[in-house]
């Protein structure tokens, strides 16, 4: 027969084996959901990251009219342009990071390969902060025909489109369009590095 000391110590353990089962799984359990919330933040951070970059690769547009500010630039191939001398006829003005970025020579690149562009009468004029020898090597290497008008910053400044893309001191990727009486009529920035050269057309014929 057993004793009820040997029943006592028999209850005991299997309160102690209970006890310890369940303390094993509460801390099964707590780890099971904090890997969920740890799992449900990091979807949480990710989409956040994403949203946020969508929202900053949005363009930007403004359309208050003033008279455009004249300026004489040199260019890459040793030519110069003066936005005066060009009254009489639209002007597309494309500031872009310039040397470092192919996105941004590619956009050229497209817009001139366009012939609808000449044939609304509307000149680009291409603007960056670099060198001829900076932007003449990029150039050369992505068969960009047009030349750059290059500007020490009192252009870009002028224009309010420093600072606009990934660097203070540069240039964003933007488009400023001056009508055939020499007024600003559109501006825009594009931080996505890209605008369809049909799209662009679209916004600038509207305009004219």
């Amino acid at each position: 027969m057993t004793s009820g000391s040997a029943v006592k110590r028999d209850q005991h353990r299997e309160e102690v084996v209970a006890a310890a089962r369940k303390a094993r799984e509460d801390a099964a359990r707590r780890r099971r959901l904090i890997r969920i919330a740890v799992s449900i933040l990091g979807v949480l951070v990710v989409a956040g990251v994403i949203t946020a970059g969508l929202l900053s690769a949005r363009p930007t547009q403004q359309v208050a009219t003033r008279i455009a500010p004249d300026f004489t630039l040199p260019g890459s191939d040793g030519s110069s342009v003066t936005l005066s001398a060009l009254r009489g006829k639209p002007v597309l003005l494309y500031f872009s990071e310039g040397a470092g970025c192919d996105a941004c020579l590619v956009q050229m690149q497209k817009i001139e390969q366009d012939p609808a562009f000449a044939a609304k009468g509307i000149t680009v004029v291409p603007i960056v902060m670099n060198t001829a020898d900076q932007i003449n090597a990029d150039r050369q290497r992505l068969e960009v025909k047009s030349a750059f008008y290059l500007d020490k910053g009192t252009v870009s400044q002028e224009y309010g489109v420093l600072g606009k893309g990934m660097h203070a001191g540069l240039p964003g990727h933007g488009f400023v369009l001056v009508n055939a009486a020499g007024q600003q009529v559109w501006a825009a920035e594009y931080p996505s590095m890209w605008l369809a050269p049909d799209q662009l057309l679209k916004e600038v014929s509207s305009r004219i």
